[in-house]
């Protein structure tokens, strides 16, 4: 029978430990992210909401999620962005958008998941 020593054994332990800090329990999804993963200031989403609110899209429904991270349902349809917006504010040039009731829902299309909603 082999002999195991106590430091052997204290830095398996250590190293399981270390390996399974952070990791999400088995079952279990990562958390969504709540903040803006595009990072706009005031003045950006001030713009974007003010050069939007004029255009003829038509509102979705109330009961679609709009969290930052959220998946958009298929049944959503998604404008591009306008160029005067992508102009003032060129880091959503590339993202689609859709309008809830008065909050505007900024959408990254790689993903299909909203990257910021501004009220």
């Amino acid at each position: 029978m082999k002999s195991y020593s106590a430091n052997g054994v204290a830095m398996a332990v250590v190293l399981v430990t270390a390996l399974s800090v952070g990791a999400p329990a088995r079952g279990q999804t990562p958390a969504i992210p709540t903040q803006s993963t595009i990072n706009l200031t005031l003045e950006q989403r001030r713009n974007i909401k003010e050069l939007i609110k004029d255009l003829d899209v038509p509102s979705v429904a109330a009961n679609v999620d709009t969290a930052v991270g959220a998946t958009v349902p298929a049944s959503i349809k998604l404008s591009p962005m306008p160029a005067n917006v992508a102009a003032k504010v060129p880091q959503v040039k590339a993202h689609m958008f859709f309008i809830q009731n008065t909050k505007v829902v900024i959408v990254d299309p790689k993903e299909n998941k909203i990257v910021d909603a501004i009220d």
